[in-house]
């Protein structure tokens, strides 16, 4: 080989194993409101990262609201719930700077009004026992009688995440369960006969915190597609500026935002945490149209790859309760496009991060190229109706295909749903069956798969203990909280106050029967 071809093949070489990629770029529009306030309060003098401020001020938030506004859709009830994650490297992310604001900003609220602060537990998590502790039902210990922990809502800080992912790797540990049946909002059940711990109608967010190469390596396969990974919106983020001397946000500052936070809990009747869907958040006529858009377009793209797309398969509920918080911090129950739009950047800001996170442009490449095959094979069948593997290699791609990236496209393709085409074995003689390939149009029984899907698909069912539509209980649920809310006027402080920090389990006002619930209507 002389030095010129040695040359082009050593660029060659380089050009296949080019993994440089751009980092995520938020957009601006993430640090809507409220949110972007603290986000701007807590970046400007420090190397804090002002949407990893942002993506805590969510958390924080979307845990003080509670359970009381709700968004029907269909017949799931969503609640502002959030597992946030901020992936970056270790002492670039200035995770920790990240959360500071948020942690004065939590301890002002509840200096200024007790009722309005949720609870906040700094100190990890290790089981599901240990997180049912935090927010319980009452239970018997021996002869006594442990007072209820009336206030579900709950915010985890997490610093190190890598903890709780090891945990879930143990024998026996169901906190990973249990952690997916948070988001959900659904009640939390004793794991084991010998433990009647129970906690009904939890309201937990999370706040985590991990590098890259943490959650890549820790993360088990499981965790990638048992529907765990995909409940976190993840998002990467590192400092933005060198400041040698930060300063800290000044109390006016906190102050201020802190009133502003409570006006928004004072609209949300956050004070009432007992109670449950009691302000009903709906959707402008303008939302809808663009949230329908949304949801048939992008938000069900499934284009970037089977493993990505099992990390990002929650987009859609995501955007809504990303929005009915934007709305509520607007103090308004009327979510509108503009509300959409401000959660639409943090899907999409996720979206890159978990591309950048857990992918490589090499995999990006790949994709790409999968994608492009399966694209030519579309129009090709479209112009010529029906068609056989064989005319698809030598006639579409020109023997230019490897079986690979052809299989690949073509198994993109017979694997949507629903299916862009469909493929049928014809047996002319004793050997091997032609298949043919063709658009799913041209039979009947394809033509019409496409029944519509709603977000209840991504979510599990109500149980029977929550509100039903018409505002009842229904009798085959579990009624010992309803029991405690009617007869409790000033319960006793639970002891999951002596392991957390910045608590408010209790109110000193009678508790008042939850309103009824208006019929859900269909959008």
């Amino acid at each position: 080989m002389n030095a010129i071809s040695e040359a082009f093949a050593n660029a060659e070489l380089l050009e296949e194993v080019d993994n440089h990629r751009n980092a995520p770029r938020p957009d601006p529009a993430c640090l809507y409101g409220l949110v972007g306030e603290i986000a701007k309060a807590g970046s400007e003098t420090t190397e804090a990262n002002p949407y990893a401020v942002a993506a805590s001020a969510i958390a924080y938030l979307a845990c003080a609201v509670g359970r009381g506004p709700y968004m029907p859709i269909g017949n799931t009830w969503h609640h502002p719930r959030f597992f946030m994650l901020h992936v970056g490297r270790s002492g670039e992310g200035r995770k920790g700077d990240a959360v500071s604001l948020i942690k004065r900003l939590a301890h002002r609220v509840g200096e200024m009004s007790k009722d309005h602060a949720p609870q906040i537990h700094a100190g990890g998590l290790s089981s599901r026992e240990g997180m049912v502790y935090l927010i319980h039902d009452e239970y018997m210990e021996g002869q006594n009688e442990v007072p209820a922990v009336l206030d579900k809502r709950l915010l985890v800080i997490e610093s190190e995440f890598v903890n709780v992912l090891s945990q879930a790797k143990r024998d026996g540990n169901t906190l990973s369960a249990a952690l997916r049946d948070c988001w959900d909002g659904v009640s939390l059940k004793p794991a084991t006969k010998t433990n009647r711990m129970w906690a009904t109608n939890p309201h937990v967010n999370l706040l985590c915190a991990i590098t890259k190469n943490e959650l890549v390596s820790s993360m088990a396969s499981r965790d990638l597609t048992n529907g765990f990974a995909n409940r976190f919106l993840f998002y990467w983020a590192e400092r933005s500026r060198l400041l040698p001397f930060p300063k800290a946000t000044p109390k006016e500052e906190v102050d201020r935002l802190a009133g502003k936070v409570i006006d928004v809990l004072k609209f949300c009747e956050a004070e009432r945490w007992a109670e449950n869907d009691m302000l009903r958040v709906e959707l402008s006529p303008a939302a809808v149209t663009r949230w329908a858009n949304l949801y048939k377009g992008e938000l069900n793209d499934r284009s970037h790859g089977e493993r990505i797309n099992a990390l990002i398969e929650r987009r859609a509920p995501m955007l809504l309760r990303l929005a009915m918080l934007f709305a509520l911090t607007d103090c308004v129950k009327v979510v509108d496009v503009h509300h959409i739009d401000a959660a639409l950047a943090w899907i999409r800001y996720s979206t890159e991060s978990v591309k950048f996170i857990f992918g490589s442009a090499a995999d990006e490449a790949e994709v790409a190229e999968v994608n492009a095959k399966a694209s030519k094979i579309i129009q090709f069948i479209t112009h010529n109706k029906r068609v056989t593997r064989w005319q698809i290699s030598s006639e579409c791609f020109k023997g230019h295909a490897s079986k690979d990236r052809l299989d690949a496209a073509l198994d993109e393709l017979l694997s949507a749903n629903p299916p862009r085409i469909v493929v049928e074995d014809v047996r002319s003689g004793k050997g091997r069956p032609t298949k043919f390939y063709e658009l799913p149009a041209k039979k009947a029984k394809y033509a019409k798969n496409g029944a519509a899907s709603g977000l209840a698909l991504d979510f599990e069912p109500r149980e029977v203990s929550e509100v039903t539509q018409n505002g009842e209980v229904s009798p085959e649920g579990n009624t010992s909280q309803l029991r405690i809310l009617r007869e409790v006027k000033k319960p006793s402080e639970s002891r999951a106050s002596v392991d957390s920090s910045l608590t408010s389990h209790t109110s000193q006002h009678q508790i008042e029967k939850a309103d009824d619930v208006a019929p859900e209507e269909e959008f």
